[in-house]
């Protein structure tokens, strides 16, 4: 199948329409109600990531003989549960994800062995942390040119040194899926237990998605044994290329929030008279916001629909990735605005949304579509 005989079809299957109703309503009744508190707290709310194993999302990628659904890798059912998750909460919608997103890379390029053990780990009754430890700190980051360094051993092993940074859950996550240059132009993922010898971790504090626990990770001399290794037909630029449609649809949920939110202040407000609204620099200014969000929104959904189709979809994972960024930047900023003095005040919503959208080209590979 090339790109041209894709059919793009916006149409949901009845179990993705299904799932999608209860995630909205989880989204509506449990994160969304709980964000501000749980932003002005800088934490998650108490037994929040209990109620996502719920949610049956960890099991939908793992073959049955595994203990899962069977439902198989689906990009674009990931595209929409991150999308509606994160209309409740970007910092949420993350913290429930990040373990799938293990799950999703280990499925793609793990081996059969690293498979079951992912499965066994975290797809159970209880919520077990696990998160992708990709990014790292400094100018000019670039996945496929890492700083931290795995060098190969005569024994077959893998010794890791080098820093990461906005590591989900540090030294809570069982399982941590870190990410190196190998010597020889490479890249190569390792699935490591969280409390190996040689990785720690110190807290970082962001200006934006305040309850979610995020961790700088120094790794020194750590030994990853020659089975920790992800296949060698490891593809980093399709992960990236995963990693920035997730974060598109993190962006185009947190956008539809803002959204939501604006247009009835908007027509409620009323000023001289009137509501706002009624003015038509306030009505184009959302106008514009709808339409760059619907427009993100499809090059989402056609990114997410290549990468199901086992097409190239780097390029068009790119665009959504660098929209999502100028966009929901420009929808957050816009919120504020439309609101006036009231946008800078923690009375309402809207100014956390932007910092949390503030974060976006910051998130390379903490979820994966």
């Amino acid at each position: 199948m090339t790109e041209q005989d894709l059919l793009f079809d916006l149409t949901p299957t009845e179990e993705q329409q299904m799932t999608r109703e209860v995630i909205r309503r989880f989204a509506r009744e449990e994160m969304a109600v709980a964000a501000r508190p749980a932003d002005e707290a800088g934490a998650l709310p108490e037994g929040f990531l209990t109620r996502t194993v719920d949610l049956g999302l960890n099991f939908m990628p793992i073959p049955e003989e595994l203990g899962g659904v069977g439902a198989g890798r689906s990009p674009v059912s990931n595209v929409l549960n991150i999308e509606d998750l994160a209309c409740g909460d970007m910092s949420m919608a993350i913290a429930a994800l990040a373990p799938l997103s293990v799950i999703n890379c280990v499925m793609d390029f793990g081996t059969d062995a690293q498979k079951e053990i992912v499965s066994q780990t975290l797809a159970s009754a209880d919520f077990t942390a696990a998160a992708i430890a990709l990014m790292e700190p400094g100018i000019g980051f670039d996945a496929r040119r890492l700083a931290t360094k795995a060098h190969r051993q005569a024994d077959g092993s893998y010794l890791i040194e080098g820093a990461k940074s906005m590591v989900a859950f540090g030294p809570q996550a069982k399982l941590i899926l870190v990410f190196a240059d190998t010597g020889d132009g490479g890249t190569r993922g390792f699935v490591l237990a969280g409390d190996t010898a040689g990785i720690s971790f110190e807290k970082e504090d962001y200006m934006g998605l305040r309850p979610l626990p995020l961790y700088a990770m120094a790794l020194d001399k750590v030994v990853a044994p020659a089975s920790a290794s992800l296949r060698d037909d490891f593809d980093i630029r399709r992960m990236v290329s995963l990693g920035k449609i997730a974060t598109a649809a993190l962006a185009v949920g947190t956008c539809q929030a803002v959204l939501d939110y604006v247009i009835p202040y908007v027509n409620e407000r009323v000023a001289f008279g009137e509501p706002i609204s009624n003015r038509q620099a306030v009505a184009f200014m959302v106008a514009d916001m709808a339409t760059e969000l619907e427009g993100l929104r499809l090059m989402v959904y056609r990114a997410a629909a290549q990468a199901e189709h086992g097409l190239d979809c780097s390029r068009i994972a790119f665009l959504a990735h660098r929209n999502a960024i100028k966009y929901g930047m420009k929808t957050g900023t816009d919120g504020v605005q439309l609101l006036g003095g009231h946008g800078f005040t923690r009375e309402h919503p809207v100014e956390m949304w932007y910092r949390n959208l503030r974060a976006l080209a910051t998130l390379d590979g903490m979820l994966l579509a």
